[in-house]
């Protein structure tokens, strides 16, 4: 089980000396969002002192905007708010799984308070499942189940339903929805449209139009000191601290935009359910986590666009700190990404030997959750869930 407290396998240090963080000054200098007070009965309570705080943090990003307002929110508060949204939308693949496990950990164990927003509305807003919104809830808890599997410390984490949420503060949320509607016109709504894996010139219906607005509402109506998603979420992220500027807030959301994991073929940015071989789902068989990893793409002393590169750096390295490889015949274990990146420009790991050591340890990654969901309750779920047609 991972732990972002214990040290046996995942270090809440790890790799923050390689996260390329862009610092981006604002001319309030350095400020941090609020939010009323919280009961934190039963919250841990970080020992790490500020700047260990601020370095875990960074190192969960690739973006952070800015250090200086992330520092002052560590200074002025012990229980910092982040927030994540995602739609339930078909499996789960493990840069939602695993990575994002890993985040979270790593952000309670500063002794942040992790609200996910399960946005059911804004899945079918978006048409996913064809916009069922029983199907689309259906996968919103298997997912829950999927992280409980792998083993994301629940103690700071909450689960809010979206379509719940929003019906029992109906006047909080729309009011705010209506007013960054208002303040922002159609054409810069529109350039946030990316955010649903849209194009900018691509047709959409009306109601994706509510798409950006509302999930700017969320950062806001969730009292969210740190919005912490995809760098794909950056433009409606950075629609946030516009709207927190232009209202005169004191304080403007942090962002902390996370790496996005690769397909598993040539040239695919990021992972694709509608394309089951580009992507290890949470639940794969080891046969089909290893048919898949040894026909990924894997150009020999490259790292640039190289998908079993960059699972070995943000997945394997992110969860045991290590990767042992056998090369020729004789384990060779590496305690850095950065020493596995030396030796495998150098020519001197074969790519088949990389794929055979990424896949073995993703499978053993991956088998907490084989187990949780083979029986019972769980199993009838994913059963449910894998007939369901993935919809764009």
């Amino acid at each position: 089980m991972i732990s972002a407290r214990s040290t046996k396998k995942f270090t809440v240090l790890e790799n923050s000396a390689s996260a390329a963080t862009v610092v981006k000054k604002t001319s309030d200098g350095a400020k941090c969002a609020t939010s009323p007070s919280i009961d934190t009965s039963g919250l841990f309570k970080s020992t790490l002192s500020i700047e260990e705080k601020v370095a875990i943090a960074m190192s969960v990003g690739e973006e952070t905007v800015t250090v200086d307002e992330l520092t002052a929110l560590y200074k002025a508060k012990e229980h910092p708010i982040v927030y994540d949204g995602f739609e339930p939308s078909g499996r789960m693949h493990i840069a939602q799984g695993v990575m994002r496990a890993l985040n979270v950990n790593k952000l309670t164990s500063t002794g942040c308070i992790f609200k996910f927003w399960v946005a059911d509305w804004f899945a079918q807003l978006n048409n996913k499942m064809d916009g069922d919104l029983k199907k689309i809830r259906m996968i919103g808890q298997y997912m829950i189940e999927i992280w409980k599997a792998i083993g994301m410390n629940m103690q700071n984490v909450q689960f809010l339903w979206a379509s719940d949420e929003i019906n029992q503060h109906a006047d909080e949320y729309w009011s705010l929805v209506m007013d960054i509607a208002r303040v922002n016109n159609l054409t810069r709504i529109k350039r946030c449209c990316t955010i649903m894996g849209r194009k900018d010139s691509e047709e959409m219906p009306a109601a994706q139009i509510f798409y950006p607005c509302m999930q700017c509402a969320d950062v806001f109506f969730l009292k969210a000191d740190i919005c912490q998603l995809g760098m794909d979420q950056r433009k409606v992220n950075m629609l946030a601290r516009e709207y927190a500027g232009d209202k005169k807030m004191r304080f403007k959301p942090v962002i902390i935009s996370h790496h996005m994991l690769s397909g598993l073929k040539q040239g695919q940015e990021k992972m694709s359910k509608s394309d089951p071989d580009s992507a290890i789902f949470m639940e794969d068989t080891a046969e089909d986590v290893k048919r898949k990893i040894k026909k990924a793409y894997c150009p020999p002393a490259e790292v640039e666009g190289n998908p079993i590169m960059d699972y070995a750096k943000n997945i394997i390295f992110g969860y045991y700190g290590t990767l042992t490889v056998l090369i020729e015949g004789a384990p060779v274990t590496f305690s850095s990404y950065e020493d596995l990146e030396l030796e495998f420009k150098a020519d001197k790991v074969h790519p088949g030997d990389l794929k055979a050591a990424v896949g073995e340890a993703l499978n053993r990654i991956l088998e907490p959750v084989r187990t949780h969901f083979a029986q019972g309750e769980p199993k009838a779920l994913l059963e449910k869930i894998k007939k369901f047609k993935v919809t764009r």
